[in-house]
């Protein structure tokens, strides 16, 4: 479903055909805005883990430590949680038919 590595400059970018069956990765324009609400989620049960680890940490937690953390944490897990989100929203609104070498090709 994606072309390059996750951690390259080309992280979002999607494949226009999928190479086993030939399915459009983009059958409408903004296909893929709905996956913002799946992104949101990922990032806020992310930051609610983060918030409540440093609540209940022994240690004293300043804000600028805080304020580290959430961002370290969300901006160094963003091509992981937008392909996740990707994914999940292409996967409810087109059904899996099988192995490569069992369908016939769509385009």
């Amino acid at each position: 479903m994606f072309p390059h590595a996750m951690y390259s400059w080309k992280f979002m970018e999607t494949n226009e055909y999928c190479p086993c069956c030939g399915e459009s990765f983009m059958p409408e324009p903004g296909f893929f805005l709905g996956s913002a609400f799946f992104s949101y989620f990922i990032n806020a049960g992310l930051l609610l883990g983060i918030a409540l680890y440093l609540y209940y940490s022994e240690r004293e937690i300043t804000i600028t430590a805080m304020i580290v953390s959430v961002v370290a944490v969300v901006f160094g897990l963003l091509p992981v949680t937008l392909r996740i989100s990707k994914s999940l929203w292409i996967h409810i609104l087109i059904g899996y038919e099988g192995p490569c070498g069992a369908i016939p090709k769509k385009h």
